[in-house]
């Protein structure tokens, strides 16, 4: 790796951040990202995502550009200009039918493009089916730059592996999987990673096994997740308590310890599409893993049927009746509210005719509502509902006296299993 290494990380969202944070250690990073007022957050010190404290980001971040170490956060392109790393970390989601859709790689590809120069490296970590890097990216960096592929400049992928809300599995502390595109490029790519990630590297023998095992690693947890979440319609049929099996189960020393959930977010809920496109492309259908991705996506009504049902049990009257959602993000502890499962369980719970407030502590009101159109709050009500539903497992939720919430005969239902006793139901 060269002494004199400055690394752009193009994108500052919940991989980004973490990443340029990380590098910023040891090396001269530029944070850039087109979102403005997200940048100009991040120099005063604040992450809206919560995944980097004021004080951590604080130590790292410089006023000024610069060779030495530390992160430099800006929205000029040519700021990036005298970079010789350039890391992508841009989402890559799906449209409204699941199909992949590769926007924002191509708009971050060309803007690589406009600054780069011999002997650089392009290195990509969202989330694609094999191929794409090479197939899709290089095209757009060889026509914008003018440049040659794997003669002027080079390209590796790395795919993030970042747990947002997870404190404990950082980014320095999951192995990373590297690749380049040539085994020089590999190697150099390679040991910029070894250089702050404390838990090793990884180094895949071409860029196309690393797009694979990225794509795999999230497609292989959505189908366990479909599969205990068959189970636990199942075992509620029989009125067996789902979390009871699974602990039974998990005894076997082998036992894969999935729980039953409702499954969004930018990953696990949207991979698999990447992968099933792909397949379907060479003519294959992949029943397994778009069977996975049906029974997932039926779970939001799902829970919110079970919920009527309980209502009806105790006399509660539906239409109209008031219920308070607890969560909103796509998971705990996370303000991240991509995709998020939560709302296909209030849109089939307002299609009974219930009134459902959603209280969030963590999700921000203007963007749950500019995302979904759904009025949210981030306070606790001052009032008593007919059902309270645990959606999202906020550890400030499990502090939270429901009693103060419930009338006489208030409906419980607790979709993570987190609640214990005394609840109606859970999934």
């Amino acid at each position: 790796m060269e002494l004199n290494s400055k690394i752009a990380i193009i994108g500052l969202g919940y991989v980004g951040l973490p990443l340029a944070r990380l590098f910023a250690t040891k090396h001269a990073v530029v944070g850039f990202d087109i979102n403005e007022s997200r940048v100009a957050e991040l120099k005063s010190g604040v992450d809206a995502t919560l995944e980097i404290d004021r004080d951590t980001l604080q130590k790292v971040l410089v006023e000024k550009l610069g060779h030495g170490k530390g992160l430099y956060c800006t929205t000029v392109l040519d700021e990036i200009a005298g970079c010789n790393y350039y890391i992508v970390t841009v989402p890559t989601p799906v449209d409204k039918n699941n199909r992949p859709d590769l926007t924002p790689l191509y708009k971050s590809s060309e803007t690589v493009g406009q600054v780069l120069k011999k002997g650089d490296i392009v290195i990509y970590e969202s989330t694609v089916y094999p191929g794409v890097t090479e197939e899709e990216c290089v095209p757009v960096l060889e026509r914008v730059s003018g440049l040659r592929f794997n003669i002027d400049f080079f390209v590796g992928y790395s795919p993030e592996r970042i747990n947002p809300g997870d404190k404990e599995h950082t980014v320095d502390k999951i192995l990373k999987v590297t690749s380049g595109s040539t085994l020089e490029t590999g190697k150099k790519i390679n040991a910029l990673y070894q250089s702050v990630i404390t838990a090793g590297t990884y180094l895949a023998p071409s860029i196309k096994v690393a797009e694979a095992a990225k794509v795999i690693e999230n497609s292989q947890r959505d189908i366990n997740i479909a599969f205990v979440n068959e189970l636990s319609k199942i075992f509620n049929l029989m009125n067996i308590d789902t979390n009871q099996v699974l602990a039974a189960a998990a005894t076997k020393w082998n036992f894969l310890p999935f729980k039953p959930g409702l499954v969004g977010g930018h990953c696990i809920g949207v991979d698999p599409y990447y992968l099933a496109q792909k397949a379907q492309e060479l003519g294959y259908h992949p029943e397994i893993i778009l069977a996975g991705r049906r029974l997932n996506d039926s779970m939001g009504e799902y829970v919110a049927s079970q919920i009527v049902k309980l209502m009806i049990k105790k006399g509660i009257s539906v239409n109209n009746a008031s219920l308070l959602m607890l969560g909103i993000t796509f998971k705990e502890n996370c303000p991240d509210v991509r995709n998020t499962k939560i709302v296909d369980v209030v849109a089939a719970l307002t299609d009974y005719g219930i009134a459902v407030t959603i209280y969030d502590p963590l999700a921000s009101p203007a963007a749950v509502f500019k995302e979904y159109k759904l009025t949210t709050t981030d306070v606790v009500p001052n009032q008593k509902f007919d059902a309270l539903v645990l959606g999202v497992a906020h550890s400030k939720f499990l502090d939270l006296d429901l009693t103060q919430l419930q009338n006489t005969s208030s409906v419980i239902y607790d979709v993570k299993g987190v609640l214990g006793d005394g609840v109606d139901g859970r999934l």
